[in-house]
């Protein structure tokens, strides 16, 4: 089957899902949530995503982010090859972690940026054990959820460097207006019971906007076909890819690279590698990244890898 196409432009918003392969979990406990998170504060800097909502539940999560360099596919495909790759490194298990690639609609935010908040952060009591309960007690259970980005919304709690909240701004000018307007808001939900999907409002199931965001999309839908679409149903899946690069590490002689490989290539954090290794802390990791590339700007065999291994990096989408 033909994986769907991506309709990627500078500064579009998405909503984008992914849950995990055959319906189980992605996140085993506390940490597997945190690691994840911490995975989506170093995509948000590395390919300057914008981060503006989420939600982890067990099996899936929820994403809004804002892609100003059109890098959706790459951006998400890195997060979900770096946290497969942690999660299968901590749990001591291998193979596919999420069911195929991840989902990802436009979204147009004047128009619906409230409706998808609402959505995003009351998924926490949209499942079947709390549907029962009155709309008080489901409004306290959201707010003792701590993996969304609701609290951060509601003022409960700091919010991440990465995550933005300017989307606040359609629930008030001021700070402390937005939040209240932002509690009021979930709680009418609640008493009146509406928990319902945006998504069907959705065009093509693509799109949650108007018809000029609709006619855009589609136009570079169409310009994607042909070359493009066999190029992209011709790419492995990211488990594969990450397996490909667990081989190049172990060929690799040279132990500098293999710290640049298990940073650079398979996401691995700078700390963790540190720990393994015996150096002091991340910024020992750091500075043998700097001084290797260093060395591949002036020297020709440093540089033949490196343009090497980027090569293959950047041939890598999701």
């Amino acid at each position: 089957m033909a994986r769907p196409l991506r309709v990627e432009f500078p500064h579009a918003e998405y909503h984008v899902t992914a849950r995990g392969n055959e319906r189980r979990a992605i996140f085993r406990d506390d940490y597997d949530r945190r690691v994840f998170l911490d995975a989506v504060g170093e995509m948000a800097a590395q390919f300057a995503v914008v981060v503006r909502v989420f939600c982890l539940m067990p099996n899936h999560h929820h994403l809004v982010v804002e892609t100003p360099r059109a890098n959706l596919s790459r951006a998400i495909g890195w997060l979900q090859t770096v946290y497969t790759i942690r999660f299968n490194r901590r749990h001591r298990r291998s193979g596919h972690l999420f069911q195929g690639r991840f989902k990802a609609q436009l979204v147009e935010a004047d128009d619906y940026a409230l409706a998808l908040i609402r959505y995003i952060h009351l998924n926490p009591v949209r499942v079947r054990a709390v549907k029962a309960l009155s709309s008080a007690k489901k409004l306290r259970r959201l707010e003792a959820f701590p993996w969304s980005s609701h609290r951060c919304y509601a003022g409960a709690q700091a919010a991440p460097a990465w995550l933005a909240l300017d989307w606040m701004r359609y629930y008030g000018a001021t700070r402390r207006v937005a939040r209240t307007h932002y509690r009021r808001d979930l709680e009418q939900a609640l008493e009146q019971e509406d928990l319902s999907s945006p998504w069907q409002a959705a065009r093509g199931g693509l799109v949650l906007g108007g018809e000029a965001l609709w006619k855009r999309a589609r136009k570079l839908l169409a310009q994607k076909q042909g070359d493009e679409e066999i190029r992209w149903n011709g790419f492995q899946d990211r488990t594969d890819q990450a397996r490909q690069w667990q081989e190049r590490l172990e060929d690799e002689p040279d132990d500098r690279w293999k710290i640049w490989l298990r940073v650079r290539a398979l996401g691995q954090r700078k700390v963790d590698v540190a720990r393994e290794l015996g150096y002091r802390d991340g910024g020992s990791i750091l500075q043998i990244l700097k001084r290797l590339e260093a060395r591949a700007a002036v020297e020709k065999t440093s540089r033949d890898k490196k343009q090497k291994y980027e090569s293959l990096l950047s041939s890598v989408e999701s």
